[in-house]
């Protein structure tokens, strides 16, 4: 496949991905989704909603239809529609959209068991639709809904389907895998026969994950000819999902050198929004987008990546907006610390090197979680000596719950020698205990204070009531995020560590000039 071949990507997060159980997205999030997809991305279409489900989705629609006509990109904003007479077109109208994606049956069976029609009353029905889309000035693309088992059990169907309505003025024939049954030798197979009885005709290719072969599925469709793929942020979708349009990104630029126009460097950036406003958590292996994907573990890997990046592929994670990280655990070896190492501006020599390793060893053996940012404390506990000064000791606090009353903290800390007390209300403990912290260094000290992001908090496995808990804080200070993390019994004690560590961390990398 040649550098010509120009691949078009529509992006149905907002259709399809809406589609995965326990998601639903407000209006406010679908026009920013849509335009972080169109704007940021590049996508070269998005499918936004379908017809007449709520007002809600209306709403939506509107807006997003309303901000991309003021840009410009109304052509590259797709509604589903259905074969209901004048309904959805007069809805879709309605809202300012310009494009029906008109959800037709690309089985018999879908069309006489479902419908209870013929195929010659369907294909009437469709055309009935079309000419009165054409009326109102919407374009049509049709999805042959069940087109896998339409093609594989019924093709002469599909044909004279897709014959009738290549005689009016539908864009593009949209070809799904509607419940992800086929294989790749499959899609080849029968799309191949597609392109071979109308050469003229633009196909997408539309996949379903069921069988986690959503992303090779896309890629035998591209090599079967098609010109459009659809895909989804994070493969959100009915049931296992869509394809993921990160994945398919990658292997369609470094195996298959095809063209889109997708900006990879912000992949990255929408998979975290849609993440948050999905609630659905990427897999921290997942290709491209997962938090793992670019740590290396092993220490032969930081070895050889000192050596010419020996153990680097074409993925690099810069292409993403990502960096490289080097995993510190029981299989981390010199290599890899030694990268973090110089990420923080340490050095230490080799007898000092040797017992930090047996001590990430050991912590790994036990399961421990080991960041960056925890490497000069163990540093520092490891070899006794002030490698990086505590800066900031908390030296008391005390929590209250009462029933009916806001939590209450008072906290006294000592920063650089001086102590400083203060005391605040909050909407729980650990709540209460920030906002105290945050008296004193903003009206105190009229210092800035981080921002916290994220609050996970991790139990071992076994359901052993004295077990540890551990509790990993994500902070946002001056555009740089990091991670602390506290070990204690209790949930609150554990968090305290962590924002204790967040301080002395803030001193010592950041506050240079104090």
């Amino acid at each position: 496949m040649g550098k010509s071949v120009q691949i078009e990507i529509m992006d149905t997060t907002l259709r399809d991905g809406e589609q995965t159980s326990g998601v639903s997205f407000v209006p406010h999030e679908k026009l920013m989704i849509a335009r972080l997809l169109l704007e940021e991305l590049k996508v070269d279409r998005v499918e936004v909603g379908s017809a007449r489900v709520s007002d809600g989705e209306y709403e939506a629609v509107e807006m997003i239809c309303d901000w991309a006509a003021r840009r410009n990109m109304l052509h590259r904003v797709e509604v589903l529609g259905f074969v209901d007479g004048h309904s959805s077109v007069d809805w879709i109208n309605r809202c300012g959209c310009k494009v029906l994606n008109l959800l037709c049956k690309g089985s018999c069976k879908h069309c006489t068991q479902q419908l209870a029609k013929s195929p010659e009353e369907h294909i009437k029905d469709i055309l009935n639709v079309i000419a009165y889309a054409d009326d109102n000035d919407i374009s049509v693309n049709v999805y042959l809904e069940d087109w896998s088992n339409g093609i594989k059990e019924s093709p002469e169907y599909v044909f004279n389907l897709v014959e009738a309505l290549s005689k009016t003025s539908v864009k593009r024939f949209m070809l799904p895998d509607t419940l992800g049954i086929l294989n790749p030798l499959q899609v080849i197979e029968y799309m191949r026969k597609m392109k071979k009885r109308f050469p003229k005709l633009h196909f997408d290719f539309h996949a379903h994950n069921d069988y986690d072969l959503a992303v090779s599925n896309v890629l035998a469709a591209v090599l079967s000819g098609v010109k459009g793929l659809h895909t989804t942020i994070n493969g959100l979708g009915e049931r296992a999902g869509n394809a993921p349009l990160a994945s398919v990104q990658a292997i369609l630029s470094d195996h298959f050198d095809a063209v889109t126009n997708i900006d990879e460097s912000k992949l990255n950036d929408v998979s975290k929004v849609v993440e948050s406003y999905s609630g659905i958590t990427i897999p921290p292996n997942q290709p491209i987008v997962g938090e793992n994907v670019f740590t290396q573990v092993a220490g032969v890997h930081a070895d050889g990546d000192n050596k010419n990046n020996l153990y680097c592929n074409s993925l690099l994670p810069e292409r993403f907006g990502r960096k490289r990280e080097y995993a510190l655990g029981k299989t981390s070896g010199k290599a890899n610390i030694l990268k973090n190492l110089q990420d923080i501006g340490l050095k230490l020599d080799e007898d000092s090197m040797r017992k930090v390793t047996e001590r990430i060893i050991e912590l790994g053996d036990k399961k421990e979680l080991v960041t960056q940012e925890d490497l000069p404390y163990i540093v520092s506990d490891v070899l006794k000596h002030g490698v990086m000064d505590e800066s900031v000791r908390l030296k008391n606090y005390i929590v209250t719950l009462a029933q009916g009353l806001k939590p209450l903290a008072n906290v006294k800390i000592e920063i650089n020698g001086i102590e400083y007390e203060e005391n605040s209300s909050g909407d729980g403990q650990y709540d209460a205990f920030v906002r105290a912290l945050r008296k004193i260094y903003k009206t105190t000290l009229h210092r800035s204070f981080p921002m916290l992001t994220n609050y996970a908090v991790t139990i071992p496995p076994g359901g052993r009531t004295d077990a540890f808990v551990q509790t990993v804080i994500t902070w946002s200070f001056e555009d740089k995020i990091f991670r602390t993390r506290g070990l204690d019994a209790d949930q609150t004690e554990a968090a305290i560590k962590a924002t204790i560590k967040m301080l002395n961390i803030i001193e010592s990398k950041y506050n240079t000039n104090k």
